[in-house]
């Protein structure tokens, strides 16, 4: 039997692919097949080289019954797992006859799918804990409650806070959902940072003045110029702001600061560095690598005593993806925290 017409066809296929002829031993195989297994070049029994059980059934299957057949492979690749679908069809030709195995890479979609579960898992209980406490709270006004003014007024205080948190929290799924729907749509307008920055800094003097702490805003002589979306920046700028004042601790003081770098590492060019820098209690290095994942908190009671959803970082982190440009966290306990933004210099 010549492989050369079996082998030309494996590799006109763009997936890893198998053939096996009907002693059940490899035929031929194509380069994606070999690097997934080197041994697949080899003229050796399948079971010999493919050592899972469920893949060795779907052949026999498909070499005595000549149907397709459908199996899972999964395949270490250092210390991740990755999930193969495999497909084997009989397939016969003028000089051969025998089983096509073809493996399609299928870990990406069945990590979008846990992650979707663990998205939901995660809203539906961030908004099940203040639904319960507003029913619980409306069935105590409706019943022993009904007739005491003052009981009233404190857990309709409660009530009006525990539904703000909830608004938020839409408001901040909606707009993670709109920064991800234009995550490949570049920005092109030239948005001046300097004038950004400084009307993000006035919207937040309130918070400031709230918790005692002071801000300084360092700017270079010649306003900095970025290609950006103006409103998307300044829904960074006001999260990580807002965060430093409020997660800095009562007197904590906020400095903001713009400097270029000649070439960044990570986006091989030049950058812009806007730093905010706070003399908080600083966070455990431990945290730092998890900050832009969704719904991660260091201190969850403390965050959602704040107003914190859970989502800011995560929306921050998407939408500097869509600048091109990322997000550096710097912290160490009693140290303070200093948030870099590192967009590419227009």
């Amino acid at each position: 039997m010549s492989t050369d017409p079996i082998q030309s066809f494996l590799d006109a296929i763009p997936l890893p692919s198998v053939f096996v002829g009907r002693n059940a031993r490899i035929v031929a195989a194509n380069s994606q097949a070999k690097a997934l297994n080197p041994k697949a070049g080899e003229t050796r029994p399948f079971v010999l080289v493919f050592r899972q059980p469920g893949l060795t059934e779907a052949l026999d299957k498909c070499l005595s019954a000549r149907k397709p057949q459908k199996a899972i492979y999964h395949h270490a690749d250092g210390p991740h797992s990755v999930r193969y679908d495999v497909t084997a069809s009989w397939v016969s030709g003028q000089d051969f006859e025998g089983v096509l195995l073809c493996f399609t890479d299928v870990t990406h979609l069945q990590q979008a799918d846990q992650m979707r579960r663990d998205f939901v898992a995660n809203v539906s209980h961030e908004l099940r804990t203040p639904l319960t406490a507003i029913l619980g709270f409306i069935e105590t006004l409706l019943g022993p409650a009904k007739g005491d003014p003052k009981a009233q007024e404190r857990f309709l205080t409660t009530m009006s806070a525990e539904a703000s948190r909830m608004n938020r929290l839409v408001g901040d799924l909606l707009s993670l959902s709109r920064v991800e729907e234009d995550a490949r749509m570049r920005p092109t307008t030239t948005t001046d940072l300097d004038a950004l920055i400084r009307s993000v800094i006035r919207n937040l003097s309130p918070v400031a003045e709230e918790n005692g702490a002071t801000l300084t805003f360092n700017v270079p002589d010649k306003a900095p110029l970025v290609v950006a979306d103006s409103d998307q920046m300044m829904q960074v700028f006001t999260n990580l702001i807002e965060n430093a004042l409020k997660y800095g601790g009562q007197g904590t003081s906020v400095t903001i600061s713009i400097s270029e770098s000649p070439r960044d590492h990570v986006l091989r060019g030049p950058a812009l560095l806007i730093s905010i820098a706070d003399t908080g209690p600083g966070i455990d290095p431990i945290h730092i690598p998890r900050l832009t994942e969704r719904f991660y908190r260091i201190d969850s009671h403390r965050s959602r005593e704040m107003g914190g959803t859970g989502l800011g970082l995560a929306i921050v982190k998407h939408i500097l993806n869509r600048h091109r440009g990322r997000l550096r966290v710097e912290s160490e306990l009693g140290q303070g925290s200093t948030f870099t933004v590192i967009l590419p210099k227009k």
